[in-house]
């Protein structure tokens, strides 16, 4: 028992393995979309709330602050760095990173704005442990820069970025509208809109640091994620293409087909994606020590995993319950599967007429009417060159 029910697990996985790269439809995810409609609904809750708890780490871009600059020491470490600056004023910085590699690496200190008491405490404890080297080669302590980014500033940048990203979507969801069906581009709006806040509500749920950076690349995944979505929708409008004129199949059962059949492409592109980007962080970031491209790369890998999610578990659902709600769809959906239950009715009157007399009907078989039927004698196709036996050679003869 334990054999055979260990084989039929294991046929069951290779089907749904094949089923992923053949597209027949093996993944039920239109059928279970209340499940995945629970799952984004949680999704988008613990990102709201995180980002009217938490807030957002603004970069000094965005609030202003002081940025300092020290060439770096062979041996000294970011954590030195930032207990040297904290026990000069008494409070910690903001951030401290290594920029750069080799001999031009450089320590870069971010911080709230600093008067010139502190700025020269900060400097003075620097050179006095670190001895930094300047541009003669000897310790020196202008090697130390000090640079102020205005709040003011911070709030034109920001003033910015936010108009970027409105005109951004402005223009997608011009472009959405003109080439979808209404449905359709309600559905892939919302998508859009559940990429942005969600991407957002993890920024000030893990607590990354929100730079110009980020603003780019929240553009960059909102244009993958809306490549993901047309991928998906235009299978969906070739797989419904004439479908009002048939009467086997739903709406949903032929959109659950289309994404099945990208499915797979859909997996590949975010794992083509996510690669670049994990390479960008250990080389650029790691090994090279280039803060900015971070920021970027931080946001296009938690951008493109929440697109791919959403393209199919969330705009793919919603566009099959826009369309079932009111309309013709939804007409054609309850004539289908009113034939369907006529269809199985019909059978089961069938099966129990045909039952033998006294016998019960509920323990007849459930095979269905063919069952029912004795075996026919299976029929050979002739051959080539083969001479007619039976019934028919006797006629011949």
């Amino acid at each position: 028992m334990t054999d055979t029910t260990t084989t039929a697990s294991t046929v069951s996985r290779k089907g749904k393995l094949s089923g992923l790269y053949t597209g027949t439809g093996a993944f039920e995810i239109i059928g279970n979309r209340k499940r995945y409609y629970i799952i984004t609904a949680v999704i988008v809750a613990i990102a709201v709330l995180s980002m009217l708890v938490r807030g957002f780490t603004l970069g000094i871009d965005f609030e202003g602050g002081t940025r300092i600059q020290m060439p770096a020491v062979e041996g000294a470490t970011t954590t030195e760095v930032e207990s040297v600056f904290s026990d000069a004023i008494g409070f910690e910085p903001e951030s401290v990173q290594t920029v750069g590699a080799g001999a031009g690496a450089t320590f870069q200190i971010r911080t709230e704005t600093l008067d010139l008491g502190q700025i020269e405490a900060v400097q003075t404890a620097l050179f006095e442990e670190f001895q930094p080297v300047g541009s003669d080669g000897e310790p020196s302590r202008n090697a130390i820069s000090v640079a102020d980014v205005s709040s003011t500033w911070g709030g034109q940048i920001t003033q910015k970025a936010l108009i970027a990203l409105l005109v951004f979507l402005v223009i997608v969801s011009v472009y959405i509208g003109v080439r979808y069906e209404r449905d359709m581009a309600i559905a892939a709006i919302a998508a859009m809109f559940f990429d942005i806040g969600v991407t957002a509500g993890i920024y000030s749920l893990v607590g990354f640091e929100v730079t110009p950076a980020t603003v780019i690349g929240l553009l960059t995944i909102l244009g993958f994620s809306l490549y993901d979505t047309v991928v998906v929708f235009d299978k969906v409008e070739e797989n419904t293409r004439g479908i009002m004129h048939l009467h086997r199949r739903t709406y949903a059962e032929q959109t659950n087909l289309a994404v099945n059949q990208t499915l797979m492409r859909s997996i590949n592109t975010t794992v083509i994606s996510v690669l670049p980007v994990i390479a960008l962080m250990v080389i650029a970031v790691w090994m090279l020590g280039v803060g900015t491209l971070k920021d970027l790369a931080l946001v296009q890998l938690v951008g493109i995993v929440v697109g791919a999610y959403s393209s199919v578990f969330f705009a793919s659902p919603l566009l099959v319950t826009l369309k079932e709600w009111r309309g013709p769809i939804a007409k054609h959906t309850r004539k289908v599967l009113a034939k369907r239950e006529e269809a199985a009715t019909r059978a089961e009157s069938r099966a129990g007429d045909l039952a033998p007399a006294g016998a019960d009907a509920s323990a007849a078989p459930t095979v269905g009417f063919a069952a029912q039927r004795p075996a026919a004698a299976p029929q050979r196709t002739p051959q080539p060159g083969v001479r007619p036996t039976g019934k028919r050679a006797k006629r011949r003869s």
